[in-house]
């Protein structure tokens, strides 16, 4: 079976232990609505936080959702000079590896909060090179 990539971010407005664990919770309930996700269909997430996130895993929100036998891994993503247009503050990214037939194109990313400027970036490159949003 293959596995497929889906993607999702979402920011927080300070860092804090429950801001982090409610954004992320908020994140994960809008990408299992919108990829109907199983967890024993998950090979594993990894999350990410932008540096000026530390007070709190972001996992421990798929943990609370019961996902005790997912694998999941955090760190911190590339620390990008705030000037550039692409790097948002107090940013958390997840990335789920789903075992599924279904095929690239069915995955539907999630982008919330001020992340949507991540999505609208993407759209713009797709337009760029022709491709359809």
């Amino acid at each position: 079976m293959p596995v497929r990539g889906i993607r999702g971010a979402t920011t927080v407005e300070h860092d804090g232990a429950d801001a982090i664990a409610e954004a992320t919770d908020e994140l994960l309930r809008e990408l299992i609505r919108l990829n109907e996700l199983d967890p024993a269909d998950i090979a594993g997430i990894w999350f990410t936080t932008t540096r000026d996130l530390s007070a709190e895993f972001p996992a421990i929100a798929a943990r609370r959702l019961g996902w005790v036998d997912v694998p999941l891994l955090c760190g911190h993503e590339m620390d990008v000079d705030a000037a550039n247009p692409r790097s948002i503050a107090k940013c958390i990214r997840v990335m789920i590896q789903l075992n599924t037939d279904r095929p690239q194109a069915a995955m539907n990313h999630v982008y919330l909060r001020r992340a949507r400027e991540i999505r609208a970036d993407l759209d713009r490159l797709r337009e760029e090179q022709g491709q359809a949003p």
